[in-house]
């Protein structure tokens, strides 16, 4: 299975690594599920920008 959390060793030696990343998996795009190419549908928004907008 893999080693338990009360036999796990850490190494706190190094001070710049950080204990908790930044940002999660969850907290990103993929981990809500979305796609990739989502980003994308900027190309087609802007194509199908209303004339009166210019």
């Amino acid at each position: 299975m893999g080693i338990r959390d009360e036999e796990r060793e850490v190494d706190l030696t190094d001070d710049d690594a950080p204990l908790l990343p930044e940002q999660t998996s969850d907290d990103t795009a993929s981990g809500w599920g979305e796609r990739s190419d989502r980003d994308s549908n900027d190309d087609r928004l802007i194509q199908d920008r209303p004339p009166h907008w210019d």
